[in-house]
Parts: structure tokens; sequence; C-alpha cells
């Protein structure tokens, strides 16, 4: 299997591993990125975009020619950086949306999203970040790709150039939990690194025909499995 693939946020913590594995990886040819700054990666194998205004994103997605096989998108922001939730919205769901149809009047077959573990949660309608979420999630689907993945992941383990409110508190408290015992963190966290490795390592066995439905769900016990267990680089 050879093919190109989009990644939407590249540049965040997830994003960035999601890079970095599709380039270490020969089942990748070309990488295509679009963020509003320069990957950190470098590689014969990459063609960044880099565009300030997001509003370009869709049309900057829609000229690769010819399409590439798979957008993956670990596209987000927090309240705090947009500066109010209408802000976040604007990002986490709208952008999302735009770039996912883009994606599918494009051509693209398939379409990753990294979501957030327990958008489909009691009492989750209610809370503004699960219904951005759990928006996208529905429009991706409605979409009708040829396969859509969606990654339902934990609290996000690692470190971000710019921590997030009370992040780091709660990374380490995660990270406690693993001296107890590895389940036990596995069950509210994975690591970054998983999760971008977990979403790659689903887009390649979707290629080989081996995805269980045309819509997979990854909850956070399968992105440990094939993130971490069954991960072979």
């Amino acid at each position: 299997m050879t093919s190109t693939a989009a990644i939407i946020g590249s540049t965040g913590l997830v994003g960035n591993f999601i890079l970095s594995t599709t380039l270490g990886l020969d089942a990748f040819k070309t990488i295509y990125t679009i963020s509003r700054r320069a990957p950190k990666p470098e590689s014969p194998k990459l063609a960044a975009t880099v565009e300030a205004d997001t509003a370009k994103w869709a049309s900057n997605l829609s000229s690769i020619a010819p399409p590439p096989s798979v957008v993956l998108s670990a596209l987000g922001t927090t309240r705090a950086a947009a500066g109010g939730i209408a802000n976040q919205w604007k990002i986490d769901h709208d952008l999302n949306v735009e770039l996912a149809k883009a994606a599918r009047a494009a051509g693209v077959k398939t379409f990753v999203f990294v979501s957030s573990g327990g958008t489909r949660g009691l009492g989750s309608g209610s809370l503004p970040y699960s219904k951005m979420k759990a928006g996208v999630e529905d429009s991706i689907k409605a979409l009708a790709f040829d396969q859509a993945i969606i990654l339902r992941p934990g609290i996000i383990l690692g470190d971000r150039e710019v921590p997030h409110q009370g992040g780091p508190l709660m990374t380490g408290l995660v990270r406690g939990l693993g001296k107890i015992g590895q389940g036990l963190q596995d069950r509210f966290g994975a690591e970054a690194e998983v999760i971008g490795r977990a979403a790659v390592h689903a887009t390649v066995l979707a290629a080989e025909g081996k995805a269980p439905s045309k819509y997979w769900i990854l909850e956070q016990a399968d992105i440990i499995r094939l993130g971490r267990d069954e991960w072979k680089a």
C-alpha cells in the first residue's frame, strides 16, 4: 500500500505525532499539511502549506491534486486560547465540518477525526465541548465517506507548548495511576504519541480492507491496543 495523506492540526500535540508517524512509514509517499505555522518535522515527503487565515483552509485542501487518499484531522483548540466558547466552536466544530465537506467534495475516500472520549456519555449532550465533538462526528457520518474513522481518546497525556489550564496537573495524576498499574492509567488517558499512532494504524488497516465497518469508532481501549500494544514501527 502506498498512499497520500493530508493532516490538519499537524502542529498540535496529537497532530504532530500523526505527522511524524506517517512520515516514518513507507506506506505514505506524500504528506500534505495545512496549518497556521510550519510543522516541526522535516522530510522530502512533506508538502506543507502555511496559511494564517483558517477561512482559506478548505480551499487549500480542495486544491490538492490529485486528492489525498486520506485526510486526518486532529484540529482543536481550547476555550482560553480561542478567547471564549463561541470562538472555540468556530475551530473545533465549524472548521472541522467545513474541511470534512471539502474533503468529501474533492473525492477523498477516507476521513479520520480525533474526537474525545465521553462525547456520548450520560449528560454530555448539555456540555458545549461534547456538543462540538459530537456535531463533527455526526457531520462526518452524514457525509458517507467510503471510510470514516473516529478516535475518542480519554485524557491526552503529553507536554504541550502552551499548557492547558490544569493540564499538567491532570497529566501528572493520570501518569501517577500508571505507577499503581498500567491498566488503571489506560482507563483514563493515553499518551499523545499512542493516539497519533492509533490514528495512523487504523488508517493503514482500513486501506488494507481490515476496518470492521465503514464508520469505525475507536474508543480508549481500541486506541491503546492499536497505538501501543499492536503497534509495529
